[in-house]
């Protein structure tokens, strides 16, 4: 059923209106603005010590254990599927951008996407090994090549990807459950005490941490990499057709889309972090996290269709009038949200990697993100742009691009 979910999204957007050229769509702004904090939930725990990246730590409890157990079961795995969802939303709006103005689409995307890899390099090795950047570049040329497919093909193979990847991934679950050599306690003590030593030493060690740990990060990008192409080209099938624009014509169709999407994701979200952070064993982890990876995308819509559903709300409307500048700015909020915390939990500033509970760390995020919404607001009343994505503009016009605000500016999200 979560299948349905997937090309629902894709569905959403039927009808034969269009956004008026060059405006640009508030609600892809917002919806971005929403991921980014949630992405920012998840990096955090990664961050902030070693049972982020390995599991959970046996000593946890009380608030720490409640609000890991939340960031798992309602944000890993949901936010970068919607994220990637717009990446393929705002393909199409690069072309429309290209059309206008008059610039041959390919040099200008492959510019885009080489940008994009080159600081997603300098991310992961510099601050987080978890980047997302070079991801989105490498996969963006699977899109990139299938940018004059169809709608109904995008759909198709959208739906084909995201069910192989979650047959997959239950398999191997399957697999590790029926297994009997879970990791010891001895082996995880290693790999605790050699994370901890190497993020809080000096900048050398933590580079070489961040180095030695890309081999793995990059096998886990081949293990999702299907799942988030399968976002791109969902993403892309709907903005073909205009999913955001027009919204309020659809209202019912989003409550329904709203309630398929928790009704399934809401079960799987709950296994998922069952599984990876109790109360189930370690040899559930691999099968219940592919049980919530298989959902995810059903929550990931729900999320997405409630928050168009608020939108249309007066009162929702100024809440996306505060989340957009963030979106606007995404790439810049990403590589600040880990700037900061490698400054925190990192040699390269308070080194304090394994010394806040999960609780504290998550409050700390969720005031980092306020921070983000509050000064992106203001930057974005004086510029079109933050200041990475002004660069990452300038390589993809191969020009210097205007930064004084324009509230005319052409859509470029």
């Amino acid at each position: 059923m979560a299948q349905e979910t997937v090309g629902a999204a894709a569905r959403l957007g039927d009808g034969t209106e269009k956004a008026a050229a060059g405006r640009r769509l508030v609600e892809v702004d917002a919806l971005r603005g929403f991921a980014l904090g949630g992405i920012l939930l998840v990096n955090v725990l990664v961050m902030a010590g070693p049972y982020g990246a390995i599991g959970a730590d046996p000593r946890e409890g009380g608030a720490d254990l409640v609000a890991h157990w939340l960031v798992v079961a309602f944000a890993e795995g949901k936010f970068y599927l919607l994220f990637s969802f717009l990446f393929g939303y705002s393909f199409t709006l690069q072309m429309g951008s290209a059309v206008r103005a008059g610039a041959r689409f390919t040099p200008r995307m492959l510019r885009r996407l080489l940008g994009l890899f080159v600081i997603g390099a300098l991310h992961a090795t510099l601050l987080y090994t978890g980047d997302i950047l070079m991801t989105y570049a490498l996969l963006g040329l699977i899109l990139f090549a299938a940018r004059n497919t169809s709608v109904a093909r995008a759909r198709r193979a959208a739906l084909w990807l995201y069910g192989a990847v979650s047959a997959l991934l239950l398999l191997a679950g399957i697999g590790m459950l029926l297994a009997d050599d879970p990791a010891s306690e001895a082996e995880l003590r290693e790999q605790v005490a050699e994370l901890t030593a190497a993020y809080r030493g000096d900048a050398a060690d933590v580079i070489g941490a961040n180095l030695r740990a890309l081999p793995e990060a990059l096998a886990a990008v081949l293990l999702v990499g299907g799942l988030v192409v399968a976002a791109f080209l969902a993403g892309f099938a709907a903005g073909k057709r205009q999913l955001l624009s027009g919204t309020a014509e659809r209202r019912g169709r989003l409550r329904r889309m709203c309630a398929i999407g928790l009704a399934v994701g809401l079960p799987g979200a709950v296994v998922m972090a069952a599984g990876t952070v109790g109360p189930l064993s370690d040899r559930w982890e691999l099968l219940s996290y592919a049980v919530g990876i298989a959902t995810a995308p059903a929550l990931s819509l729900a999320y997405a269709a409630g928050l168009l559903l608020w939108f249309g709300t007066p009162r929702g409307a100024r809440t996306a009038a505060r989340l957009a500048p963030a979106g606007r700015m995404a790439l810049t909020n990403y590589l600040l949200q880990s700037l900061v915390m490698a400054m925190v939990f990192t040699g390269y500033g308070l080194g304090l990697y394994g010394r806040v509970g999960t609780a504290a760390t998550v409050c700390g995020a969720l005031v980092l993100y306020g921070a983000q919404l509050w000064a992106g607001g203001r930057l974005l009343r004086r510029c079109r742009l933050g200041p990475v994505e002004w660069v990452l503009r300038a390589l993809t016009v191969g020009g210097r691009p205007s930064n004084v605000r324009d509230t005319g500016h052409a859509a470029r999200t």
